[in-house]
């Protein structure tokens, strides 16, 4: 019978937590950025303010699905919520896409119109956000690892992509300030590499998403050490088929263990049961454990 409620709330906390962080710093800096790229008539600061505004959006979306997947089960949705992380994960790398797609449009037809060199300040808000969002990755990959959350692993992901960004108009600042009015074009050039970095990132995280919600095994290591720890389970035989499928921060398992063929049925459910408690017992990040049991032959194994 599946939980009423996740076992490893730390790790959805840690995860919210991590999510809020990014969400305020984004929008300061979005707004900072914003600001900065109309007074200076700088194209590749503008991209990069909606790319995190755009981040704001995926924080927002990213607490509420952390939120939701905590919901309890229901009679409609017996396995519980956690899902709803991989299909935010997905739509949020769809609006990233379209809206990446219309900034590059929008750079192209800016390609070769003439504007004002910008100030020499843009430089430090440039240089600014390319240390802050590399510290961003080092922290939501750091918690991303710890909760085996894969939307703040992505949004971690997309820190370090900004970070390079940063970095890539910084250059096209440098180049349109000192390399003169022949250089004008380097700004819209460094806002396409924005938009690249950004359709990278997007189409990253959507393949993970889509990758979760198809139901693939878990990682060799981890299903390796479940069926280790069944094994050491008083007279289980063997183990004969195990499926491990992640949804969300938490995991189910189907095992199929071997048990003495001529014991009572009474007996073999309790062995079952003593399967499921000790899985569950050893990794939190399990959240429900479907035990079946098979004859033992010796033949087989």
């Amino acid at each position: 019978m599946t939980g009423s409620e996740p076992k490893n709330v730390a790790s959805y906390r840690a995860a919210i937590r991590a999510a809020l962080v990014g969400l305020a710093i984004n929008l300061a800096l979005g707004i900072t950025k914003l600001a900065a790229g109309i007074i200076a008539h700088s194209f590749a600061l503008l991209a990069d303010a909606v790319n995190s505004l755009g981040d704001v959006f995926i924080s927002s979306v990213v607490i509420f699905a952390l939120w939701y997947a905590q919901k309890p089960p229901n009679p409609r949705h017996p396995y519980g919520h956690m899902r709803v992380e991989a299909i935010a994960a997905s739509n949020v790398a769809l609006v990233v896409i379209i809206s990446a797609l219309a900034i590059g449009w929008e750079a192209v037809r800016n390609i070769t119109a003439q504007h004002a060199a910008p100030p020499l300040w843009t430089f430090w808000i440039a240089a600014g956000n390319a240390v802050i969002k590399e510290g961003l990755y080092q922290y939501k990959s750091r918690i991303g690892k710890q909760t085996g959350s894969l939307a703040i692993m992505a949004v971690a992901w997309d820190h370090r992509s900004d970070a390079l960004c940063s970095l890539a108009v910084l250059a096209g600042l440098g180049i349109v300030r000192w390399g003169g009015p022949k250089w004008i074009w380097a700004d819209e050039v460094a806002a396409l590499i924005v938009v690249i970095a950004i359709l990278g990132t997007a189409g990253k995280l959507f393949r993970e998403g889509a990758i979760e919600l198809m139901d693939v095994q878990a990682d060799d290591e981890f299903v390796a050490k479940i069926r280790k720890e069944a094994l050491a389970t008083p007279e289980v035989r063997a183990v004969e088929k195990l499926w491990v499928r992640k949804s969300g921060l938490e995991y189910f398992a189907d095992i199929h263990v071997e048990v003495d063929p001529q014991m009572s049925v009474a007996h073999g459910h309790q062995i079952g049961h003593d399967v499921k408690d000790r899985l569950l017992s050893a990794f939190p990040e399990l959240r429900d454990v479907l035990v079946h049991l098979e004859p033992f032959s010796a033949e087989d194994s």
